[in-house]
């Protein structure tokens, strides 16, 4: 255990954030930064939420303040925050701007897709809260499961070919390239993403989803039905996996000849935050027993 601290403390260095302990009424911006409140046992400091911010389940029963990358200086502040903590990326700038220049801490969290990234995160909200000791518990059991993915890892001799798959609105297929959490996940379960040569998510072309040649295609669900048939043609796994599989330029690559197309939780798979080891466990599982 002593050398799993050891681990989570030199990957995760300090970023010196500043402490703020006697802070009561928090808000959190990302759906990441609230679940680590959560794993950190500091949830009754908080008065509310952004809408990616849907687990735990628990978390629903919080003031929704909006979608973190439309914010609206109003909507922020009439919860009465006296700490913001917000993942990197929220927005648009101006109401960052305007949050930034209010008589009331904003903390910007940032974000990383590997093993390091995901630590750090955990460091500087357990920083920002004063609550240091519960953030090395956290990392101890995070640096834990990493450890465990990167091993399972490290042994596979052909990684295979992962496509994920964003969204699939109008049979238009929306990828994740590199430098995405979807690339990031996709690695830390020892696979090979498809898109290696796009950056981050863009949408791409049926020659481009032929020519990657996924040996697995992943999809995520969001947890809201709506939504889930919006992006992807259905509400459930089985629907979505039904709705992919009938997208000519997908049927005719190995992953949809063979059938091997999974699907997982969004904010799990894509969050890098307390459930990230877990999602890479769950992800090789599924990848390299996928029929």
């Amino acid at each position: 255990m002593k050398q799993l601290a050891l681990v989570a403390i030199c990957l995760a260095a300090p970023l010196h954030a500043e402490s703020h302990p006697d802070a009561s009424r928090v808000l959190a911006i990302g759906g990441s930064v609230t679940e680590i409140v959560y794993a950190l046992g500091e949830q009754d400091r908080l008065v509310g939420r952004d809408t990616t911010s849907n687990w735990p389940p628990e978390a629903s029963a919080l003031t929704d303040i909006g979608y973190m990358r439309a914010l609206s200086p109003e909507g922020v502040l009439s919860v009465s925050p006296d700490l913001i903590l917000a993942e990197e990326g929220a927005g648009p700038p101006e109401a960052v701007s305007v949050l930034k220049s209010a008589e009331l801490p904003y903390v910007t969290i940032p974000e990383g897709y590997d093993m390091k990234g995901v630590l750090a995160k955990v460091d500087a909200v357990a920083e920002a809260l004063g609550v240091p000791e519960q953030g090395r518990a956290l990392q101890d059991r995070l640096a834990a499961e990493l450890s465990q993915a990167e091993t399972l890892a490290k042994a596979v001799e052909t990684p295979r070919r992962v496509l994920f798959i964003l969204s699939l609105q109008g049979g238009r297929v929306m990828a994740g390239g590199e430098d995405s959490s979807a690339d990031g996940i996709i690695r830390l379960a020892g696979a090979q993403n498809a898109l290696g040569g796009m950056q981050g998510y863009k949408q791409i072309t049926d020659e481009a989803v032929i020519e990657a040649a996924p040996d697995v295609i992943l999809m995520m669900r969001r947890g809201d039905a709506k939504a889930d048939a919006a992006a992807n043609g259905g509400a459930d796994d089985v629907a979505v996996i039904e709705a992919a599989r009938a997208v000519p330029a997908i049927a005719q690559t190995p992953a949809g000849r063979d059938g091997r197309i999974v699907v997982m939780d969004g904010l799990k798979l894509l969050g890098f935050g307390p459930r990230t080891g877990e999602a890479a466990l769950e992800l090789h599982k599924l990848v390299y027993e996928a029929r």
